[in-house]
C-alpha cells in the first residue's frame, strides 16, 4: 500500500509462485518495462530456487520504448542477467502493430531475435499485438518464422470490430501459429460483471466463479498454447488453479 510501480512484495510473490508451481502452473510472463524495470529482477530471484527445466519463462523486448540510445544486444543481455537465466523459453517483440511495427523494422529486431534463437538464447520467438486481423495477417506473412503470437482474446472482444479476436484467431490458425492468450478476463472486467449478466452465468452454473467462465472460454479454443492471468494475491492464484 502506498508503494510505487517498482515496489513489489517479493515474499508474497514467492508464495504465489510456489503455490502455482505446486499445482501445475509453470509459465511465467514478464517484460523489460514492467514495474519500473523490477519485474524481471524479482521473477528471476523467485525462480532461481527451481530447476530450470521445471518452468517456462517469457519476456519481451520493449519496442515501444526504443530510442537512438537503445542497443538490442545490450538490452537482451541485461534481461538474461536480471532474470538469472542463460536463455528464454519465449521471447516476444512487445506490442507490434500499426506505426509501432516500423520501430522493430528499423532496428532489425526481427533478425536479432531469430539470430538469438539460432545461438540457443531463445527457444521460441514471437510477438504480442493489440491490433486487428489484417495487421496480424500482414505480420505473419512478412515474418513466417514466428513460433507463436500473443493476442488479446476473450468473449467480450470475440466479435469486437476493433479487437477482432475471432478473426485474429482464424488468421493465426491459417498461418499455423499457436496463440498465447492475454487479457482473458479483459483486465478484470469479466470478473466484475453487471448483475443482469452475472445472473445468467450463475443460473447456468452456481458453483462456477465468474472468472472461470472467462478462462474456460479461452482454454477450449483451438490453437491456444496457454492462457495468461494477471494475479495480485494468493487468493487469486488459488481460484485460478481451481
Amino acid at each position: 500500500p502506498g508503494g510505487g510501480p517498482a515496489d513489489i512484495d517479493e515474499k508474497t510473490t514467492a508464495d504465489m509462485v510456489r503455490y502455482a508451481m505446486d499445482h501445475g502452473v509453470n509459465y511465467f510472463d514478464t517484460a523489460y518495462p514492467y514495474h519500473g524495470g523490477m519485474s524481471e529482477r524479482v521473477i528471476g530471484r523467485v525462480l532461481k530456487d527451481y530447476d530450470r527445466q521445471s518452468f517456462y519463462l517469457a519476456t519481451k523486448y520493449p519496442g515501444h520504448q526504443i530510442s537512438d540510445s537503445y542497443d538490442p544486444a545490450a538490452i537482451f543481455e541485461e534481461q538474461l542477467q536480471k532474470c538469472g537465466v542463460e536463455d528464454f523459453d519465449f521471447y516476444l517483440l512487445h506490442n507490434v502493430g500499426g506505426e509501432r511495427t516500423a520501430k522493430f523494422d528499423a532496428y532489425g529486431m526481427w533478425d536479432f531475435a531469430l539470430d538469438a534463437k539460432e545461438r540457443g538464447l531463445i527457444r521460441n520467438v514471437g510477438f504480442s499485438m493489440h491490433d486487428g486481423a489484417d495487421a496480424l495477417d500482414a505480420l505473419l506473412t512478412a515474418h513466417p518464422q514466428m513460433d507463436f503470437v500473443q493476442l488479446q482474446v476473450n468473449y467480450l472482444d470475440w466479435d469486437d470490430p476493433v479487437v477482432e479476436a475471432r478473426r485474429c484467431m482464424e488468421v493465426a490458425a491459417k498461418h499455423g501459429v499457436p496463440v498465447v492468450v492475454m487479457e482473458p478476463a479483459r483486465g478484470g472486467r469479466l470478473v466484475e460483471l453487471p448483475e443482469q449478466v452475472a445472473a445468467i452465468l450463475r443460473q447456468a452454473n452456481p458453483e462456477a466463479s465468474l472468472a472461470s467462465w472467462a478462462y474456460r472460454f479461452c482454454y477450449q479454443l483451438p490453437g491456444v498454447l496457454t492462457v495468461l492471468s494477471g494475479m495480485s494475491t494468493i487468493g487469486q492464484v488459488r481460484q485460478n488453479v481451481a
